[in-house]
C-alpha cells in the first residue's frame, strides 16, 4: 500500500504575528493528509505546498524582520510559485509603500499604498469613528474567487487595524468593507490572496477561508 505524501502548509515565522492561533485554526480544518508547520527555515518554506504570511504590529518591524531574518527571497519565491495567503499586516507588507512609521517601503507585490484612517476619521454622518478599526465588520466580495467558496457575501470578519490598503489596480480587489469609507480588505492576483482581517478570530467563516486555502490549487477560478 502506498502511503500518500502529506501536503505541507508553512506558516512563516519572522518574529511577528499570533502564530499559535493561526496554526491551530489551520490544523482544525486540515485533513489527515495535510501537515501545518510554523517555520523560519527558508528551505522548509521553499519545499512547502502552500505558504501563509501572518503579521501584527507596526509595518516597519514586520518588513524589517522579514529582511533581517533573510526570508524575503523565500517569500517572493512562494508568491511566484504556489498558493500563498497573507493576513492582517501581511496584506500591507505586500504593498509598494505604507504611510506608517513615517513611510516604509514594502515588498511591492501589489502596487499601491497602505494609508492611515486618520485621527479624525468620521462616519458618513460626520460622527467620529474610533481608530484603530477594531471588531466585526461585513466584507463585500467583489470577485468570485475559490477562497470565498462557502462564505456568504457580506459575512462578518474580525478586524484590528489603523491602516488600509489602496491598490493601483482595482481589478486586484477581492473584497471591500465600510468604515467611514469603502476600502479594500482583500486582494487577489494569480496564486496570491491577501486579507486585512483575522480569519483565525472570525469563527466559522474565517475557518472556511482557511479550509478553502488548504484545498486551493492556486488558480483564480
Amino acid at each position: 500500500m502506498t502511503i500518500p505524501k502529506k501536503s505541507v502548509v508553512a506558516v512563516i515565522d519572522y518574529g511577528m504575528g499570533n502564530l499559535h492561533s493561526v496554526a491551530k485554526a489551520l490544523e482544525h480544518v486540515a485533513d489527515e493528509n495535510t501537515h501545518v508547520v510554523v517555520t523560519s527555515d527558508p528551505a522548509v518554506i521553499d519545499a512547502a505546498d502552500r505558504v501563509l504570511l501572518p503579521g501584527v504590529g507596526a509595518i516597519r518591524d514586520c518588513v524589517g524582520e522579514m529582511h533581517k531574518t533573510g526570508l524575503v527571497p523565500s517569500i517572493r519565491k512562494a508568491m511566484a510559485e504556489k498558493p500563498f495567503l497573507a493576513i492582517c499586516v501581511g496584506i500591507q507588507s505586500l504593498m509598494s509603500h505604507s504611510e506608517e512609521n513615517n513611510g516604509v517601503d514594502c515588498l511591492n507585490h501589489f502596487q499601491g499604498n497602505a494609508l492611515f484612517f486618520g485621527e479624525t476619521h468620521k462616519d458618513y454622518d460626520g460622527r467620529k469613528l474610533k481608530v484603530p478599526h477594531m471588531g466585526w465588520n461585513q466584507v463585500s466580495q467583489t470577485i468570485d474567487h475559490p477562497l470565498w467558496k462557502g462564505i456568504p457575501d457580506k459575512a462578518p470578519f474580525y478586524f484590528v487595524h489603523s491602516y488600509y490598503v489602496v491598490p493601483q489596480n482595482k481589478e486586484e480587489m477581492a473584497g471591500t468593507c465600510d468604515y467611514g469609507l469603502t476600502f479594500c480588505v482583500a486582494l487577489a492576483k494569480d496564486n496570491v490572496f491577501a486579507v486585512q482581517f483575522h480569519p483565525e478570530k472570525s469563527h466559522k467563516d474565517g475557518l472556511q477561508l482557511y479550509k478553502n486555502f488548504i484545498n486551493w490549487n492556486g488558480r483564480a477560478y
